[in-house]
C-alpha cells in the first residue's frame, strides 16, 4: 500500500509545540521517513529499524498524538496489527499574530468548551476546570452547573451531543469565502482506549458538515498542559482537528468529507453562527467526544473559528 500526494499540516503559535516536541527525536524523524511511500506495520517497523516493539509502539503513539502519523487496526496471521502511515508531507508553523496581518478580511473567534449553549450527554460523563471536577462524574445534570463556563475538558459516552453559538462579527454587505473551526478532541472510553473509534459529526446552523471517525481515546502518560491533580489513567489528551468549509467542498485536515459549500450555510442571514459536535444516536461507531479547552491536553487552545471574507466591487466599507 502506498501513500502518495502533498499534503500540509498548518500548526499555529503556541499550539505548534506539540508537534515540535515530537519531531524532536532522532527515532521519530526516522520513522517519518519510513513511512513516506508505504504503510507498515509496527512489527515490520521495529524490525527494519532494529528496536523493540515496545519502542517502536510508544514513538508511534507519540506521533499519532499529534496527528502526523495515522493508525489502522486490522486483523493479522497473529491477532491484530496496527497499520501505520503518514499523514503529511509537510509541516509549517505560523508564528502568532502572521496570520492576522497578512489576511485582514478573516474574523477568528476563541470559544472557551465551557460556554457551550445546550448538551446532550450520558455517562460516562462529566466536566473538569483546570482546578477541579465540576458537580458530580457520570451525572449529566452536572453539565447545567453554574460553573459549567470554566470547564478545561468536557465528555460524554456513546452518542450525544454540545452546541455552541459563535457571535457572527461579519461586516454588513460581506460574502463569506471560507471558514475554518479547529479543536483538541478524541473519543470517549472507560479510563481511556486508544483502540476506541467514535464517528464525530459537526454541523454548523443546522447542516451537516460531515462525520470523522476518532481512532480512539488518549491516555496512560501526562500531556502537556494536563492539570497536576488529574490522574494519568484517565483521557489527557486528544488531537488537533480542523474543519473547513470552501466555496464547494468541506474538508478535515485537507481530507474532503462533503459537497457541503459556505453558501449552504446561510451566514449572512444570521445574528449567530450555531456549531453542534457530537455522535448520532444511528452512528456505527458510538465511541463517544472528550473536548479539551486551552488548559488541558496539548494545545493551548480553545475551540477557534476563523471565517474569511470578500465584498463585492463597489460595496466595501471604503466606498463612499
Amino acid at each position: 500500500m502506498e501513500v502518495a500526494g502533498s499534503r500540509i499540516l498548518v500548526v499555529e503559535g503556541d499550539a505548534a509545540l506539540a508537534v515540535a516536541k515530537a519531531l524532536a527525536s532522532d527515532t521519530r524523524q526516522a520513522m517519518l521517513g519510513m513511512l513516506t511511500n508505504q504503510v507498515l506495520n509496527v512489527s515490520e517497523l521495529a524490525t527494519a529499524m532494529g528496536l523493540p516493539h515496545s519502542t517502536v509502539s510508544f514513538n508511534i503513539n507519540q506521533l499519532q498524538a499529534v496527528g502526523l502519523v495515522s493508525v489502522e487496526v486490522e486483523p493479522g496471521t497473529r491477532g491484530q496489527q496496527k497499520l501505520c502511515s503518514k499523514r503529511y508531507d509537510e509541516v509549517r508553523l505560523r508564528l502568532p499574530g502572521a496570520a492576522v496581518e497578512s489576511k485582514p478580511n478573516v474574523i477568528s473567534v476563541s470559544m472557551p468548551v465551557g460556554s457551550y449553549r445546550h448538551v446532550e450527554a450520558r455517562p460516562s460523563c462529566g466536566l473538569v476546570s483546570e482546578n477541579k471536577i465540576i458537580g458530580m462524574l457520570d451525572d449529566p445534570r452536572s453539565f447545567f452547573e453554574p460553573e459549567h463556563v470554566y470547564a478545561q475538558l468536557l465528555w460524554f459516552g456513546g452518542d450525544g451531543y454540545v452546541d455552541y453559538a459563535f457571535p457572527n462579527n461579519l461586516p454588513h454587505g460581506a460574502v463569506p469565502s471560507h471558514l475554518e473551526l479547529s479543536m483538541e478532541i478524541c473519543s470517549e472510553a472507560p479510563q481511556y482506549n486508544e483502540d476506541w473509534p467514535s464517528d464525530i459529526t459537526l454541523w454548523i446552523n443546522d447542516v451537516e458538515i460531515g462525520t470523522w471517525t476518532s481512532p480512539g481515546d488518549y491516555g496512560g502518560k501526562p500531556s502537556l498542559l494536563m492539570p497536576s491533580w488529574w490522574q494519568t489513567d484517565r483521557t489527557t489528551h486528544g488531537l488537533l482537528k480542523q474543519w473547513s468549509v470552501g466555496a464547494k467542498a468541506s474538508m478535515i485536515d485537507g481530507v474532503e468529507l462533503s459537497s457541503v459549500g459556505i453558501d449552504q450555510l446561510s451566514l449572512p442571514q444570521t445574528n449567530h453562527i450555531k456549531v453542534r459536535l457530537g455522535v448520532k444516536p444511528d452512528a456505527r461507531n458510538r465511541g463517544g467526544m472528550n473536548l479539551f479547552g486551552r488548559k488541558f491536553g496539548n494545545y493551548p487552545q480553545d475551540i477557534v473559528m476563523r471565517v474569511a471574507f470578500d465584498f463585492p466591487r463597489g460595496s466595501g466599507p471604503d466606498v463612499a
